[in-house]
């Protein structure tokens, strides 16, 4: 590279002379040079990192991506487990503790401590921190409403062992074999087969084949068995406890008034007697005459999976049969 070179004139020697630039000049050149030099590379690494980014930060940008989804699929998760356990407290609160004669569980009994503020104040101080004590509340709160679930168990669980009499009084498994029927109609406003009108069905329609047997639900006496209107052939077998449970649409009634039966004896079978159009049977739970909705009370021959899809059956069946 060329350089500039100066000269000048020197009348003692008739010549023109190359003039040097001074140490301190070349230093102070030196000194700029470097300056510049290392400025450039300054802009040139941060321009770089920052649209490239380093190995690490690329690494810690994908960590992080796969640590957001994951926190997406536990929340999802802890979503749902929640509202198990919100139906679990719902069905403990409407209706084990109901059964038992039990006062449901209070707000801070199901809740207590979990208004501490303080214990999270440090998650705020974390990358993502929001997203960490959001997650952490929630598990905190699961944890407790399991910890309080399961002391309710263990309540129920003593009362229960009190009321053995009761219990097997009280109807609790379903009138016709699991792999008998299929859920015609549930509990609830459905629309009338016959007359076309919107109407409150009492209990669920149980669609079978004519001659598929008939169980009684709990022990109990036979209060009713003849043919009744709309019901055609119907059995009503008082339990005691100020429960009644009643089987209609029957096509044979094989108990008599004032018979003592048990939880699981064959009592009858299906038919299409009566206001009715097809083979299957209506099946009520009442509870001083008031309907209840049966699907509340299988809890002693179902398991959590068969639970769970017999309430979905009775939700989304709506075809009426009486």
């Amino acid at each position: 590279m060329n350089k500039n070179v100066i000269y000048r004139y020197n009348p003692e020697t008739d010549n023109f002379e190359r003039i040097f630039p001074s140490w301190k000049k070349r230093f102070l050149r030196l000194l700029l040079f470097m300056a510049i030099s290392v400025s450039m590379a300054v802009l040139f690494a941060f321009l770089f990192f920052n649209i490239f980014g380093t190995p690490t930060e690329k690494s810690l940008r994908r960590e992080n991506a796969m640590l957001k989804s994951q926190y997406n699929v536990l929340n999802r998760r802890l979503d749902n487990s929640l509202k198990v356990m919100s139906d679990i407290q719902s069905r403990d609160d409407n209706f084990y503790r109901v059964m038992m004669q039990m006062e449901p569980m209070s707000h801070s009994q199901r809740f207590a401590g979990l208004d501490n503020e303080s214990r999270y104040k440090n998650l705020q101080k974390m990358q993502d921190g929001g997203l960490v004590q959001l997650l952490t509340q929630r598990l905190d709160l699961f944890d407790r409403q399991l910890y309080a679930q399961s002391k309710s168990f263990d309540q129920l669980g003593e009362e229960a062992g009190k009321q053995k009499d009761k219990l097997a009084h009280i109807p609790s498994i379903i009138p016709i074999d699991l792999r008998d029927y299929t859920m015609s109609s549930g509990y609830g406003y459905r629309r009338d087969p016959v007359y076309g009108t919107t109407r409150f069905h009492d209990g669920l329609d149980f669609a079978a084949k004519i001659g598929t047997n008939v169980y009684a639900t709990g022990d109990g006496v036979v209060e009713a068995a003849d043919r009744r209107g709309g019901y055609g052939n119907c059995i009503d077998i008082s339990h005691g406890y100020n429960y009644v449970t009643r089987y209609a649409h029957l096509s044979e009634i094989l108990v008599n008034v004032g018979d003592k039966v048990k939880r699981g004896d064959l009592i009858g079978k299906v038919g299409s007697t009566g206001k009715s159009s097809g083979p299957h049977l209506h099946y009520e739970v009442r509870f001083k005459d008031d309907p209840q909705n049966p699907v509340n009370y299988y809890f002693m021959d179902l398991t959590p999976e068969e639970y769970a899809e017999m309430v979905q059956e009775a939700e989304n069946a709506g075809h009426v049969m009486d």
